[in-house]
């Protein structure tokens, strides 16, 4: 069942869980987090990323995704992730899917507004959601050019305000591609923001933080939070170990099966976390 952010996070912003957003890299991933959440009967977020955007085109995304959405027993948006292109979006919305990320966090705070306003204007049109981002999350690795920000709540107001979003991404400490939960929350920080903004917001880089902080922010206004490395370890690591064990095995679907449980168990824990 294909839905959008609005159908989602309005209703866990203001109560005590979250939403999971899972960033997947191909087919496998997103039918093992798909079938991670029929099997806990909860809504998803599958999050395409870049990388993927960039490698298959996204038409090609949206194709590939889109029967596997329709067809879950439970609602997935399907929801394209940090993206500074309009160009890249509005091909994005065209192909089907329910919800865009327009990322002009690394823009002067009038152009981020200005710039987002027009996609969601578009978005909204074809009845899609938007993410907008306020301040600067930055990387673990990878990405050199993005800047390390955080949100000041004047910022975050003006810019819920004006710039038609949905949902607001914020920088209180939290990290990209952190391999390890090392993340400091700025939980003070975070409760100013959550104080003016009456939108969801949302928390990227979730594999960074400790379980104890997620079950903290899960009952804040953070609705919707972005979790991606621990996935791809959890394949990745798991492949390795599989290949390694048989290394006279070639063929790709005999061993994506042999991980993709592994896959499904990590996002299970997820659920887990910030239901």
């Amino acid at each position: 069942m294909l839905v959008n952010l609005n159908d989602l996070l309005p209703q866990a912003a203001a109560a005590d869980y979250a939403i999971p957003c899972f960033s997947i890299f191909g087919l496998e991933d997103s039918k093992a987090v798909v079938e991670a959440a029929e099997a806990v009967n909860k809504p998803v977020i599958l999050s395409c990323n870049k990388d993927m955007v960039d490698f298959y085109g996204v038409e090609t995304v949206a194709a590939m995704l889109l029967n596997l959405v329709h067809d879950s027993r439970v609602p997935v948006c399907l929801h394209l992730d940090h993206t500074y292109e309009e160009a890249v979006v509005f091909r994005a919305l065209k192909a089907g899917f329910s919800s865009v990320m327009f990322d002009g966090s690394q823009l002067p705070l009038t152009e981020n507004i200005a710039r987002t306003r027009v996609v969601a204007d578009v978005a909204h049109s074809l009845g899609a959601s938007i993410e907008g981002e306020i301040g600067s999350v930055p990387y673990n690795e990878g990405r050199d050019h993005i800047k390390t920000i955080d949100t000041r709540p004047a910022d975050a107001v003006r810019f819920a305000l004006e710039s038609g979003v949905d949902c607001v991404a914020i920088s209180v400490g939290n990290v990209h591609r952190m391999t390890e939960p090392n993340c400091t929350i700025d939980f003070a920080l975070l409760g100013q923001i959550a104080a003016k903004v009456s939108l969801p917001l949302v928390i990227h880089g979730a594999t960074g933080i400790r379980d104890e902080d997620m079950r903290k922010l899960k009952k804040s206004r953070v609705a919707k939070f972005n979790i991606g490395t621990c996935l791809r370890q959890a394949l990745w690591h798991n492949l390795r170990e599989q290949m390694n064990n048989e290394p006279d095995k070639f063929d790709r679907i005999y061993f994506m099966k042999k991980v993709m449980p592994f896959v499904t168990k990590e996002a299970l824990h997820n659920f887990e976390l910030l239901s």
